[in-house]
């Protein structure tokens, strides 16, 4: 469907429009009392979310834009049927559902919520790229907080193997200065050198330097401090084994649509089950899985 024939069929005026964003893919923006947030219907990623009369909650780039050959960094990338490297050799980094055009199937409101409902078919291009039968469905709601549900159901009649995960970019005033609460006592990997949690965290993480920690979490909740924007982002998660904290440095900084000091705007927190060695989700013929996330920024005091 072309955006007009989206507002007409689950547009609402003031609550969910559709407009068209990069390379024409359509983008939904959902709104009500508490905030709005933006969403691309090529790869179902999250492009912003700001509650009332606060900040941006997350990093996206200027100039952002999507297709088969690309994934650009920012917003809230979705990462399915694997997370990071862990698909068939040859195949795209974090899966194809972030390179996929989705289908909107259903939208809700009422006084506290804004809701939209995303599916990513099963094709024979999906099938080139991973064989199986499945259901993919991604919900987004705007609320007192911003929640994402993916559900992942098995169509078919064998068994398969999954590594997923949500990938969110918060935007932070300066990198350095950020902690992440939560994390004490977690097992955990440097995932540059080993996939094997070799030691245990102590205390909070300071992002003072760049990061690709993997950690096998204890509780579903965690808190990123971020003193320069005075507030404090609190996470939720159910459906994971693992939260990776992620920011490449300036040395490593992924080129495609980033600044040369992006890395200083942004710290990716991201809830996720990854490396088939210790933690691949199995889901069986008619079964489903889900992993949830919500996400809520707290002023400061």
């Amino acid at each position: 469907m072309n955006c007009e024939e989206l507002n007409k069929r689950y547009g609402a005026p003031g609550r969910i429009v559709f407009r068209d964003g990069p390379q024409g893919y359509p983008v939904a923006a959902l709104a009500n009392q508490y905030g709005s947030a933006e969403i691309s219907l090529f790869g179902a990623q999250v492009l912003s979310y700001k509650p009332t009369g606060n900040f941006p909650v997350l990093f996206t780039p200027k100039d952002i834009s999507f297709g088969a050959d690309r994934a650009d960094h920012g917003g809230i990338p979705v990462c399915w049927p694997w997370f990071g490297k862990n698909g068939p050799e040859g195949s795209y980094g974090h899966g194809f559902a972030r390179r996929s055009l989705w289908r909107v199937t259903g939208s809700e409101y009422s006084e506290d919520i804004t809701e939209l409902t995303l599916v990513l078919d099963c094709t024979e291009e999906t099938k080139r790229l991973w064989p199986y039968d499945f259901a993919l469905q991604l919900k987004v709601s705007v609320s007192m907080k911003l929640n994402m549900g993916l559900k992942t159901t098995n169509t078919g009649t064998e068994p398969f193997e999954i590594t997923e995960g949500f990938h969110p970019y918060f935007l932070v005033r300066d990198r350095d200065a950020v902690t992440v609460r939560g994390l004490d006592g977690c097992a955990f990997c440097d995932a540059r050198k080993t996939r094997v949690a070799d030691a245990v965290w102590t205390g909070d993480l300071v992002f003072n330097t760049e990061y690709d920690h993997v950690f096998a979490v204890k509780k579903s909740e965690f808190a990123i401090l971020d003193p320069g924007l005075r507030r404090a982002i609190a996470i939720a998660s159910r459906g994971n084994t693992k939260l990776v904290c992620w920011n490449p440095g300036a040395a490593d900084l992924p080129d495609r649509n980033l600044d040369a000091d992006a890395w200083r705007k942004f710290v990716c927190v991201e809830p996720a089950t990854l490396f088939k060695e210790d933690s691949t989700i199995t889901v069986a013929p008619g079964e489903s899985h889900e992993l949830l996330m919500a996400i809520q920024s707290v002023p400061e005091k």
